[in-house]
């Protein structure tokens, strides 16, 4: 491999030929040999957006010369159009707050514009690409605009979700089954009313993160190094932030208090914390689906899942729900990052947090894996389920818990008595009612239709 002698405040280092890198990275990359896990793509763009804005601005404030900046901002361009990426190359456990990953930054668009200038003038990492930053208040404004757009699909895909789950509570509103509580037979319910129950749950948290999204939308970008703006134009973070709204399309504010910014790392841990929320009930969603499509002789079979490979490598015909098992997963994944990023919440010390890093990595990978995720389960499983129509009849059917319907003319004692009857005797409810003349034929038809034992009239008295 071919090299060429960089220089940095430490002294000479030896970097590839072909690198867009400069020494500071270099140091990184021989330094922290510990995943080879690099930042997600999302969060190297929401960096590279503050250094477009950074360009822009000081053009504007009369800083920095046009030829200069035109030059980043075209360099930057390059990589917002997803080229250069493989030069973004510092892993993610690495130096405190992100110092390193700040530099690959600056150094690949300081090389990049050098070229673009024929190099024939210098753009210097440090003093050209990074005026007016630091990596303080650089990183965790990218952590929020990453999150932002993230957060966006995710959303995209709650939404959709939300919409199948709706659809096909309208396609079930009619089949009647047994309901469950602690796992045993209880009141019926329809497989509407469940798939409905699915539908607003979605919708809520949907709801919910989007409303998790306006404190992202405060920006502490200028507040430097330590919150003051040290070496900042008096202008800058009012321009930054209306730069940066018109980038990305976000409506982003100025954050009341940039020292805060800096600081407190709460707006990702409860960011962090809507998402392992929602892995929560992602997760109990896909056991139902799980349980109900159990057997197909053995277990529920209520529902029929689209078969999308077979299940064994030994058992002939087997087909398992392996879209719901791969939203299992992903969903224990947020919970672990959940974890991390709350104990590195906690982590920092008076002007700064300096494990930003691994915050922004578990944040950015749980927003991106419930993306993949979400998407899969609605188009490769949801939207093909299919109900066993008898199968769900026969067991609201053969529930003892039917006796619940029979308490207002019966009384609680007496329907007890009959589900203790029916069961030992191998017996249905209704033999056990009529037998003892407790009720007559037609009072317990008319008691027992299941289109009224799903709504709360079925609980009424006549």
């Amino acid at each position: 491999m071919k090299y060429r002698i960089e220089k940095d405040s430490l002294g000479t280092v030896k970097v590839p030929a072909d690198a867009l890198w400069g020494a500071q990275t270099q140091r990184a990359i021989e330094n922290f040999r510990v995943s080879d896990l690099k930042a997600h793509p999302q969060f190297t763009a929401s960096t590279v957006q503050i250094k477009k804005a950074a360009a822009l601005v000081h053009v504007q404030v009369g800083w920095l010369d046009k030829k200069t900046a035109n030059a980043i901002v075209w360099a930057c361009d390059q990589v917002l159009k997803g080229g250069y990426l493989h030069h973004f190359v510092v892993d993610v456990y690495q130096a405190g707050a992100g110092t390193s990953h700040n530099m690959n930054v600056n150094e690949v668009i300081a090389n990049m514009a050098t070229r673009r200038l024929g190099g024939k003038r210098k753009v210097h990492p440090n003093d050209h690409v990074n005026m007016g930053q630091s990596t303080n208040d650089v990183i965790p404004t990218t952590m929020r605009l990453a999150a932002l757009c993230m957060t966006g699909r995710v959303l995209k895909q709650l939404d959709a979700l939300a919409v199948s789950f709706k659809h096909k509570a309208g396609e079930f509103r009619k089949i009647v089954k047994s309901g469950r509580t602690h796992l045993q037979d209880a009141a019926p319910v329809t497989l509407g009313q469940e798939f409905g129950a699915y539908a607003s749950c979605v919708a809520r948290h949907a709801r919910l993160l989007r409303e998790g999204m306006k404190e992202l939308r405060e920006l502490g970008i200028g507040g430097s190094a330590v919150g003051t703006g040290l070496n900042t134009h008096r202008d800058y973070r009012r321009l930054m932030v209306a730069a940066l709204s018109k980038q990305t399309g976000e409506k982003l504010m100025v954050h009341p208090d940039p020292f805060e910014a800096m600081q407190s790392m709460a707006p990702f841990a409860h960011h962090s914390g809507l998402l392992r929320n929602l892995a929560l009930d992602l997760n109990r969603i896909a056991n139902d689906f799980r349980l109900m499509a159990s057997g197909p002789l053995a277990g529920f079979g209520e529902l029929l899942l689209p078969a999308r490979q077979p299940g064994s490598s030994i058992m002939p015909g087997k087909v398992n729900p392996v879209m719901a098992e791969c939203l299992n997963m992903v969903c224990y994944q947020v919970l672990g990052h959940d974890t991390t990023v709350a104990i590195a919440s906690q982590a920092g010390q008076l002007e700064l947090n300096v494990m930003m890093p691994v915050i922004a990595y578990n944040l950015n990978q749980s927003l991106w894996i419930l993306d993949g995720a979400l998407e899969g389960f609605r188009t490769r499983c949801v939207d093909g389920v299919k109900a066993d129509v008898q199968r769900c009849r026969a067991y609201a059917e053969r529930s003892l818990s039917v006796a619940t319907a029979l308490n207002p003319v019966i009384g609680y004692e007496k329907a007890a008595e009959a589900v203790k009857v029916a069961l030992k005797e191998g017996r249905t409810i209704r033999e056990v009612v009529l037998q003892r003349r407790w009720m007559t034929e037609t009072e317990y038809n008319r008691r027992v239709q299941w289109d009224r034992l799903t709504h709360p009239h079925g609980g009424f008295r006549g």
